[in-house]
């Protein structure tokens, strides 16, 4: 979430529509790519406890991803917003049968239905598979701007010393990529930024790739 300017309002509209304006074969075509390059990363492998989202119109969708998961025997999860007021996020396990609803509280963001039984702590996923608007080489997001992401990952930082998981993935088209992107002090950096072109790791990573035997 970078700061909340008059500039970064309007970086956020020109991205979005730039995304949105992509035909649907090559959107299509990109997302096969970047779930083959999650594949490669060995991140839907079995046994692996991954975090995705349920893509809002213009966001490159994981669909595909979530099912080659499946697949493989990894469990997904996917946000649940428990609180606008707080800001606050919680990830809960997707089942197949799960019924879907549109929070209309929080930009109409599908979620799973039921109480927090389903929720899993953020130590015990693997990998997080973010949405982004906008991204740049060093790792940094622009996001929708309500900072739900960072809010949640920050506390889990700030609590731990030696963090090694989750690792923190951007999800986006090639077209979002943005030449420098001003960091705010609350804003939580990448491990990596895969697009339909490339799988991107920010020098100050210490993320190897592929992250093969990785936690």
């Amino acid at each position: 979430m970078a700061q909340p300017t008059a500039e970064t309002r309007a970086e956020r509209r020109r991205l979005r529509a730039l995304r949105s304006a992509l035909p649907r074969r090559q959107r299509a075509a990109a997302e096969r790519a970047i779930v083959a390059s999650l594949q490669r990363l060995q991140l839907l492998r079995r046994g692996r406890c991954v975090a995705a989202y349920l893509a809002m119109p213009g966001e490159a969708s994981l669909a595909r991803a979530i099912d080659a998961a499946r697949m493989t025997g990894a469990k997904i999860h996917v946000p649940r917003i428990t609180s606008r007021r707080r800001g606050e996020m919680r990830f809960v396990e997707l089942r197949p049968d799960a019924v879907l609803r549109a929070n209309p509280r929080a930009f109409g963001i599908r979620e799973p239905g039921g109480g927090p039984a389903g929720c899993v702590p953020l130590r015990r996923l693997d990998v997080v598979l973010l949405p982004v608007v906008g991204f740049d080489r060093a790792g940094h997001r622009l996001g929708m701007g309500a900072g739900y992401y960072d809010r949640a990952l920050r506390r889990l930082r700030s609590a731990s010393r030696g963090w090694r998981r989750p690792r923190l993935v951007g999800i986006a088209y090639a077209c979002q990529e943005l030449a420098r992107i001003d960091a705010a002090p609350w804003d939580v950096a990448l491990d990596a930024v895969v697009t339909e072109r490339e799988v991107i790791v920010p020098r100050r990573s210490q993320a190897p790739v592929p992250w093969s035997g990785e936690p």
